[in-house]
């Protein structure tokens, strides 16, 4: 089963289940979360320019918005990001982390970065394969959810996400001339990351 498939189908059963459902958006929150706390320690305490802070205020405003998402399934469900509130909870928790410290990885070895200018380069490409994650999974699980005439909807999120990769292309190419061959090895990097936790959330609501 392809990515595109296997995540029509989970988000398919997930919407018809308030129970999935919760825990699914307790997971997206999380992830999206961890992503604006990563942004948070990346940002420098004087040089941090207005890109990154109103990246990482949406990042932390799609975490609270996907909680709030909960109260409309279940105001009781998931009051936190413990492993009982979440789906395929050791891939959720690993996938972001993971990534980073593997397009880190990447770049040293790639091209021998080390301190501000490695977290510099991590931050972009791993952020822009995550922007591209965002906009295939979010589109496929709203289609869902107006199949569905569901009560949730991630709309909002949708579109800050294509503004948030449009300011990455424009960042990294800032960055680098060859940013296209370090973007596609680092999505190349996210696919297997996202694939392994795809199949575990598909385990977990089959």
């Amino acid at each position: 089963m392809d990515q595109k498939t296997l995540l029509e189908t989970v988000t398919d059963r997930i919407v018809q289940n308030n129970e999935l459902h919760t825990r699914w958006l307790n997971s997206l929150s999380m992830m999206e979360n961890t992503g604006a706390r990563k942004i948070s320690h990346y940002e420098d305490p004087v040089y941090s320019d207005i890109t990154v802070l109103k990246h990482a205020a949406e990042e932390a405003r799609h975490a609270y918005y996907l909680k709030k998402l909960i109260g409309r399934l279940n105001e009781h469900a998931c009051p936190d990001y413990t492993f009982p509130h979440l789906l395929a909870p050791i891939e959720t928790h690993h996938y972001l982390n993971r990534l980073d410290v593997e397009a880190s990885r990447y770049l040293k070895n790639k091209l021998g970065l080390s301190g501000r200018a490695l977290m510099h380069g991590a931050y972009l490409l791993v952020t822009y394969s995550i922007e591209v994650r965002a906009d295939m999974l979010y589109g496929i699980y709203q289609d869902a959810l107006t199949r569905y005439n569901s009560r949730v909807n991630v709309k909002s999120i949708i579109a800050e996400e294509e503004g948030h990769l449009a300011e990455m292309q424009r960042m990294l190419v800032s960055f680098r001339p060859d940013w296209q061959e370090l973007a596609a090895d680092v999505i190349a990097i996210e696919d297997a990351l996202f694939t392994t936790w795809a199949r575990a959330v598909y385990a977990a609501v089959a």
